[in-house]
């Protein structure tokens, strides 16, 4: 339907006796329209129905990935529409999202350079938020990294961007790639520079013994710089775009499975925009340094006391050890998946790593070791002694089992104390020991030395074999003889 503007203007040239094929050419309309307006300039045209858009159906599905990703792109869209059903491309699908986006910034220009094959790595840190374990969130990073020449990528995840961290995202992506390139491109993080006055750089000393085995050669971008590195810092943003939106995670494991498979299947075997080729084809013709024989362990790294519940305290979370250990320092050995323990140089212990935060990683075979343990030291003839002054040492006896104090010590010495102080002394105080949950000798000789006096303590004869004088006898029951005095009286009755 034309303007009124228009209409007037045709009645106007007709009037100065213009044919109607000359009117169209003037005003750029069809000749047919003009001969209509000339009979009835008042005809009013219906405008021709609009075609139904293939993605009509899908409107609604597409605003709700829209409100949980306002900034995602047509290429992720599409691929959750081709899962639903639809046969459109992406054209359509760029024009509905473009009609949501505002102006597009301008942005500077830089000199674009190409490495050689094998020659260069660029990598590169970004934030993704952060992923819940119950009432624990953990901040997640991924590590890009990028074969500069057929832009082969290699993506890990992480809730780390310490040194050790670094290091073993690097030795995963090698063995990705399988091999190394002869430069690495980094910028200015502390983990890799630690200094810098103007091209003269200070790199960190851990960063450098790590790539010395690797034969790699660090070159640092200047800051404020990022375009030195532009190649990868593009991959982090197509990692934003096509594979962050519309996810969802259940752990980091599961975070690191998912992009593992994306890297497989969209990222490393699309057509790349830039080179007109698929990274992995293009990687084929790349030749890397040869990894070394002997790859070096980048595990995170302590020493750890093993505390009385035979457990080690490591980010947050303790892992047990076998009991034997209690009060020995251990060397802890953490990834992302595992906690390893080892005494000097022997692994004793491997546990899966919890990113929770207050639990108690467990092992059954620690259990029933403590168990056993426990079981055993009822037969030792001074526990067996010390169980024999009634109820109520026995009832310390597992207190102190379940408090995991020293056992063999501690009756050692109140044994002794009630050599000292005498059978009843020592009853007493572990009766007001127990209201107060005080399990251990200490307590015991300290309610001793408050309220008791010593008895004059005569030691026994020593004799020559020395186990000979460690026989400790048992106490007797004198409820038994009193008991078997009662039952002949009534015989006797």
């Amino acid at each position: 339907m034309i303007d009124k503007t228009t209409i007037f203007e045709i009645t106007r040239l007709k009037n100065l006796d213009w044919s109607e094929r000359k009117i169209a050419r003037h005003l750029r309309i069809d000749r047919t329209t003009v001969k209509h307006y000339l009979e009835n300039p008042n005809r009013m045209f219906k405008k021709p129905p609009k075609r139904s858009s293939k993605l009509a159906p899908y409107l609604d599905l597409i605003d709700q990935w829209l409100d949980q990703d306002s900034e995602v792109k047509a290429t992720v869209v599409l691929q959750r529409l081709h899962k639903n059903g639809f046969t459109g491309r992406i054209t359509i699908v760029r024009d509905l999202l473009r009609k949501l986006r505002g102006p597009i910034k301008k942005r500077k220009a830089f000199i674009r350079f190409e490495s050689d094959p094998g020659q260069q790595m660029q990598i590169d840190w970004g934030h993704f938020g952060s992923l819940s374990y119950g009432n624990t969130n953990r901040k997640l990073y991924a590590l890009a990294v990028l074969e500069a020449y057929s832009r082969m990528l290699y993506v890990e995840f992480t809730h780390s961007q310490k040194q050790n961290s670094l290091h073993q995202c690097l030795l995963n992506a090698f063995l990705f790639f399988g091999g190394t390139t002869r430069e690495i491109v980094v910028d200015n993080m502390l983990t890799a520079v630690t200094e810098r006055q103007g091209a003269i750089v200070r790199f960190n000393d851990a960063f450098l013994d790590f790539l010395r085995i690797f034969k790699i050669m660090p070159v640092a971008c200047n800051p404020g710089a990022p375009h030195e590195k532009g190649k990868v810092e593009a991959a982090i943003k197509y990692i934003r775009r096509n594979f962050w939106p519309l996810r969802s995670f259940g752990d980091l494991s599961d975070v690191q499975r998912q992009v593992r498979q994306w890297l497989g299947s969209v990222a490393n075997v699309r057509l790349h925009y830039t080179t007109g080729e698929r990274p992995d084809e293009r990687f084929k013709t790349v030749k890397l340094n040869r990894l070394p024989d002997l790859l070096p362990d980048c595990r995170d790294v302590c020493q750890l006391k093993v505390h009385k519940d035979f457990a080690v305290r490591f980010d947050g979370n303790t892992y047990t050890a076998p009991p034997w250990t209690i009060g020995k320092k251990l060397i802890l050995k953490a990834d992302a998946h595992t906690v390893t323990l080892y005494h000097q140089v022997k692994q004793i212990a491997v546990h899966h790593r919890c990113w929770r935060r207050h639990c108690r990683i467990e092992s059954p075979a620690h259990q029933q070791q403590v168990r056993k343990i426990k079981k055993r030291l009822w037969h030792d003839r001074q526990i067996a002694a010390f169980a024999s002054l009634g109820t109520d040492a026995r009832t310390y006896l597992q207190g102190m089992l379940d408090a995991n104090t020293p056992i063999k010590k501690n009756i050692v010495k109140i044994l002794a104390l009630k050599n000292e102080y005498g059978t009843a002394a020592v009853i007493t105080a572990i009766r007001k020991a127990l209201v107060f949950n005080a399990y251990g000798a200490d307590y015991i000789e300290n309610i001793l030395y408050q309220e008791m006096t010593p008895q004059k303590y005569h030691p026994p004869v020593k004799l020559k074999k020395d186990d000979l004088n460690r026989i400790t006898l048992t106490e007797p029951s004198l409820a038994d003889y009193d008991a078997h005095v009662l039952k002949r009286r009534k015989k006797d009755d």
